[in-house]
């Protein structure tokens, strides 16, 4: 496997037991990198809330580490179980929408269950094990996610990409941003057009730098300019991330997703979406029951200090939308694409 394409790991244990999480504060790029330590899991919920860690496979992670965290000072096995819960729950409130943190949880309480009867040591060894295994497969993960759309970027293409999907959002190659990786240390010259990503920036800030440190052609545009780009046929592919995809391919991601998905097919350019399975949630037909997050509208009102919108004025400032399965032309994940996006195409990937 190749190494990490970005020079610093997103997010990592360090230590043993009594170790701690250290993470790139994603609030502060591309104007200041800066490693920040989180030792308890207070300060870790803050940081997933807050966005200072984001994108849902690195969001799995942090939980999983949160959960280590959170179960260290237990005594008896009867406080660590007690202190699992409580963890796993107090987690779970950060952000509803990714459902990585979730599943991150559910496989952390999975494990510490079939452990019952040992005694502390022995859990809280598991639950550090468990969470760099976490971490590890999530790298590997996003690699071979990588290597299976890698054909898709074509030598000579320019492909669109929204928000941020790369090595800041995953442990290392990232989702969407994964095949531009892969088709990268190919030797493929490509150009990638970042959509601002209104209101955090998160294509801007974060997109446009980790592609700029290994050397890929970026150039931002704000997300109102992707129409006028493709018009003007500037646009090869449209590859995105997601945070939950729903049974019948359902897609929801980073709000502004579903406008790009729609002019990328009045414009008849295609339009992937890249994720490991973990994020798809079988339990929901359709997208119509992906909870959405609604943020602060002083994301939207004075996102970055200075105030924009007049006062009394009301900002409305969901997270998230869902791009329905048919403007979907085809979903990358570790295993191959699901090509075309459909509920059966879905059910006989999963049952292979």
């Amino acid at each position: 496997m190749a190494s990490n394409p970005l020079p610093h790991k997103t997010i990592e244990w360090v230590g043993g037991l009594d170790g701690w999480v250290e993470m790139i504060d994603q609030t502060l790029l591309p104007g200041e990198f800066r490693k920040i330590v989180i030792r308890d899991v207070e300060t870790l919920w803050e940081a997933i809330k807050s966005l200072r860690v984001r994108g849902a496979p690195a969001i799995g992670v942090a939980a999983a580490m949160g959960v280590v965290l959170g179960t260290r000072g237990s005594q008896t096995p009867e406080q660590f179980f007690d202190n699992l819960a409580s963890c796993c729950a107090y987690l779970a409130s950060s952000r509803p929408t990714a459902v990585n943190l979730f599943w991150a949880l559910g496989r952390m309480r999975s494990r510490a269950e079939s452990l019952k009867g040992q005694s502390v040591s022995d859990l809280r060894s598991a639950m550090l094990v468990e969470a760099q295994a976490i971490r590890d497969e999530d790298a590997a993960t996003c690699r071979a996610i990588g290597e299976a759309g890698a054909d898709l970027i074509r030598d000579g293409a320019s492909v669109l990409t929204h928000c941020n999907a790369g090595g800041l959002a995953a442990s290392e190659y990232g989702t969407a941003l994964a095949p531009m990786y892969c088709a990268h240390e190919r030797g493929r010259q490509f150009r990638v057009y970042a959509d601002e990503t209104r209101p955090l920036l998160q294509g801007s800030r974060l997109t446009a730098w980790e592609l700029l440190q290994v050397g890929i052609d970026v150039t931002v545009i704000c997300d109102n300019m992707a129409g006028q780009l493709m018009q003007e046929g500037k646009v090869d592919i449209v590859v995105t991330g997601a945070d939950r995809i729903a049974a019948n391919g359902d897609t929801a991601n980073k709000i502004g997703t579903y406008g790009l998905a729609v002019l990328a097919h009045a414009h008849h350019v295609p339009f992937y979406v890249a994720a490991p399975l973990s994020t798809f949630d079988l339990s929901l037909p359709d997208g119509s029951g992906i909870p959405i997050e609604e943020r602060s509208a002083d994301e939207v009102r004075k996102g970055f200090g200075r105030v924009t919108v007049p006062d009394g004025v009301a900002c409305y400032c969901p997270a998230f939308d869902v791009t329905p399965a048919a403007l979907i032309k085809g979903i990358v994940t570790e295993r191959g694409k699901i090509e075309p996006v459909t509920a059966d195409k879905i059910h006989r990937f999963f049952c292979e």
